[in-house]
């Protein structure tokens, strides 16, 4: 079931870009802002599944 927490918002310039192959893939920058992990095992995810919901460290 999806977050109920998570409200959509137009994507913004940095959110996305398009790989060679024409998919869309977002960036660390739109995951950030969702404020959560999906699930999905997305390319530029901020959280690792050890630390649950907890961006990681940028160090």
């Amino acid at each position: 079931m999806p977050d109920s927490s998570f409200q959509a918002q137009p994507l913004q310039p940095g959110d996305f870009y398009f790989t060679p192959e024409g998919y869309m893939v977002f960036t660390e920058q739109y995951h950030l802002r969702r404020g959560n992990c999906c699930g999905s095992g997305c390319r530029h995810c901020p959280w690792r599944k050890s630390q649950g919901n907890k961006p990681k460290n940028k160090g």
